[in-house]
């Protein structure tokens, strides 16, 4: 995440990712820097398959990066790390990203346009 205040599709995105627990157990635990899944998954005591499914909404919400690296030996590592980023929330920076959503827009913004 920028600097600039996010879009109302990646505000969305991004909340979306920080409203689970694991998650917010994840950005924790990779806080200290770059780890490989493995490694992850012992200190979390998770599953990779779970681990995983949430690393993907982390990554897609811009707050984790991956990397794929093959060692000499044909063997493979995935290493994943938390990218910085500050979220400043209030009033106005909902206001300014609901400008840009996508979405269906509500109800009763449909009935008026009707």
């Amino acid at each position: 995440m920028s600097g600039e205040p996010p879009t109302g599709d990646a505000l969305v995105s991004v909340l979306a990712a920080l409203a689970s627990p694991h998650r917010l157990r994840i950005l924790a635990a990779l806080k200290p820097g770059r780890t490989y899944v493995s490694e992850l998954a012992r200190r979390l005591q998770m599953n990779r398959p779970l681990l995983y499914m949430h690393l993907q909404k982390l990554e897609a919400a811009g707050l984790v990066t991956g990397e794929l690296v093959t060692a000499s030996d044909g063997s493979s590592v995935k290493y994943v790390e938390a990218v910085p980023f500050a979220l400043a929330l209030n009033l106005d920076a909902i206001a300014l990203a609901a400008q840009s959503l996508t979405g269906s827009p509500p109800a009763s913004e449909r009935e008026k346009k009707e």
